[in-house]
């Protein structure tokens, strides 16, 4: 299978694009290493595929439409994997505009570019955030979503709703993923597990805002890759599915089990709530089983230990260099 990866060399794309080389699908990855974080280590993250036949690396922006068409001409990819977008809510309050222009207008780009290649299925990667904090947990796919606490939630949603559009014009199969508060190894900086061990094994005040109460169901990320995959296998028309780990955890519970994990104690700091939080992520994930046969099989607990066995092997790796 030809198969194109936008955001290839990011957290989550860098994992799906190892998964689908070890079954060997020939694999075109699009990413333009942007600075949102350290560029090197989305280099990293290729690092193990880069030489692995069936690989091939296109740099650039998904805006371009130009760039866009010449990596489908090449590539003639039979589905697109679209993980590519500015992600973040609380970097979304302050660039508003980069957002929309990346994750609905660069969307709208690669859609359109499916559409005049004939591409069997787009997947597209949406986000929790879409639900806001009106929606009822668990969150369910056919809740409204039209109540969005975030910029970054917004784009989300406006993406599966023009992913829509082109599947009704078009008859575009597209399957809108909608990921729950992903972590495991390659885990983006940013991110709420890797900040978290970051700040505790350097003994630096980690901030919770609110009162730590705040809900997250985090799931790891090789059960993530595993619904992408079997979406991917599955053209329905358009669907909407959540995968989530349908077991969320307060903030301060996630803490103490890195603590321990981690064998340091952390410096809690106290913040006030911050605006674009939500309150809670709970997925239901009844439509993934029936539709995908899709279920998570990595607890909490297990997941952890897999990620901090990782972080601090990263740790040793930058302390030896």
């Amino acid at each position: 299978m030809r198969v194109l990866v936008t955001g290839g060399a990011g957290f989550i794309g860098s994992h799906l694009v190892q998964r689908l080389l070890d079954r060997e699908d020939q694999v075109h990855v699009v990413d333009d290493f942007n600075d949102f974080y350290e560029p090197q280590r989305k280099w990293d993250n290729l690092a193990e595929v880069r030489d692995r036949p069936g690989f091939s690396l296109h740099q650039g922006d998904i805006r371009d439409a130009d760039f866009i068409e010449g990596v489908f001409a090449q590539a003639r990819p039979e589905i697109v994997a679209h993980a590519a977008a500015r992600a973040g809510v609380r970097p979304s309050l302050l660039q508003a505009d980069l957002y929309t222009d990346v994750n609905v207008r660069g969307t709208g780009v690669l859609l359109e570019a499916a559409h005049r290649w004939s591409v069997q299925h787009v997947v597209f990667l949406s986000s929790s955030s879409v639900y806001g904090n009106d929606s009822a947990a668990p969150f369910r796919e056919d809740a409204a979503a039209d109540r969005l606490a975030s910029p970054y939630g917004a784009t989300k949603r406006m993406g599966e709703l023009l992913a829509h559009v082109y599947q009704d014009l078009y008859g575009l199969p597209v399957t809108a993923l909608r990921l729950f508060t992903v972590y495991g190894p390659r885990c983006r900086p940013d991110l709420a597990v890797h900040k978290f061990s970051r700040l505790i094994v350097e003994g630096a005040p980690l901030p919770v805002y609110g009162d730590g109460s705040a809900l997250r169901d985090f799931t790891y990320v090789d059960d993530i890759v595993e619904g992408i995959v079997r979406a991917m296998d599955r053209p329905q028309g358009f669907e909407i599915i959540n995968l989530g780990c349908h077991r969320p955890v307060r903030v301060l519970e996630l803490i103490s089990m890195l603590e321990e994990r981690l064998g340091t104690p952390a410096q809690r700091d106290f913040q006030p709530p911050q605006a674009g939080d939500v309150t809670m992520t709970w997925a239901d994930v009844t439509k993934a089983q029936r539709l995908l046969g899709w279920r998570p099989t990595t607890p909490l607990e297990l997941g952890l230990d897999r990620w901090c066995e990782w972080f601090l092997s990263q740790r040793s790796l930058e302390v030896k260099r």
